[in-house]
């Protein structure tokens, strides 16, 4: 993991993130002049973190400091400067992670079920934002161009647009009903804030003005079956979302404004999937659900790759979301 490193170590290791890091910097060639896949950010409830993978590899030790597998973590556990906001409780059960940039930062987007929201600077980890929204088991996030940020709260039945750009703990916000609201994606194509409920896909027009925002609903979609569970943009196949609910898993055009087939449906759709996604640079396609026999029911310590087929497993891990740790939104 070698974090805490400083001096030449620490400048090395910053070079080699920054290099690692898809959407910035390029992906790295591979043997044959193929671009690799790029890094998966996981986040683990086991060790109350997140982490950035490399995903060459087919195995990972987090808890082993020397790991080469393991090229960044993060946890709000033990930072002075989020003691105000209580992790020890607020952040229980990290649930989303993201890779973000804004004006020329690159930013890591994490919530947790226990209400911790934050957006945090990488690689330096300096807080961006950050703030406890409740007991509504806050299950997604996204970083608006503003510099606003978007919550998605399931239990709580909602969608927030928090005044974020006007400090990092602000909590002045607009928000919108949404039942069983679990994931929330701004799509740079429609403008839209998408965001996903148990038994609809919304799209919200954010008005306003930065310091006050404003949330309006202009398209609901009934979701072909229930639980919807995950969003997210589909990188290979611009003005799609990948939709999951808890049986099944889909892709919606939202050009057509339709759900629509898409390859390998037959194989990737099941039940039960908390988070999937496709690398822009390969097109290989990461899933997260639950690994049968966890002591965590909704946790895993193996994900699933597509195109081609492969596993990736956190040694003694309980992850949840992961995804390709990548900037690109669609």
């Amino acid at each position: 993991m070698n974090t805490g490193v400083s001096g030449p170590v620490a400048l090395l290791l910053a070079g080699v993130l920054t290099f690692a890091a898809p959407g910035v910097a390029g992906a790295r060639a591979g043997r044959a002049g193929a671009q690799a896949a790029a890094p998966i950010v996981a986040a683990d409830q086991a060790t109350r973190s997140v982490y950035v993978l490399d995903s060459a590899r087919t195995r990972w030790d987090a808890q082993d400091e020397d790991d080469p597998g393991v090229l960044w973590s993060w946890s709000a556990d033990g930072r002075s400067e989020l003691s105000d906001l209580d992790p020890g409780t607020t952040w229980t059960n990290p649930s989303e992670v993201k890779f973000r940039s804004l004006n020329g930062r690159r930013y890591l987007l994490a919530t947790a079920s226990g209400g911790l929201a934050a957006v945090v600077g990488y690689p330096d980890r300096e807080v961006y934002w950050a703030a406890d929204t409740g007991t509504g088991n806050a299950h997604s996030i996204d970083l608006l161009p503003d510099g606003n940020v978007a919550v998605a709260a399931s239990t709580g039945g909602y969608v927030r647009v928090y005044a974020a750009s006007a400090g990092p703990r602000a909590t002045d916000h607009a928000q919108v009903p949404l039942p069983g609201a679990h994931g929330v994606h701004w799509d740079p194509g429609t403008r839209l804030l998408w965001a996903l409920g148990s038994r609809q896909l919304v799209a919200l027009r954010v008005g306003g003005s930065a310091g006050e925002p404003e949330l309006t609903v202009v398209r609901r979609v009934d979701l072909p079956t229930r639980g919807g569970h995950d969003l997210a943009p589909v990188l290979s196949r611009p003005g799609h979302l990948w939709v999951a609910t808890a049986s099944a898993v889909y892709q919606y055009a939202t050009g057509e404004q339709a759900f629509v087939g898409y390859p390998l449906q037959s194989r990737i759709s099941g039940p039960d999937v908390k988070s999937v996604g496709d690398d822009p640079a390969t097109g290989r396609i990461l899933i997260s659900r639950p690994e049968p026999g966890h002591s965590c029911s909704w946790c895993t310590t193996t994900l699933v790759l597509y195109r081609p087929d492969g596993t990736r497993t956190l040694l003694r891990g309980g992850m949840y979301k992961a995804r390709w740790w990548t900037t690109r939104r669609g």
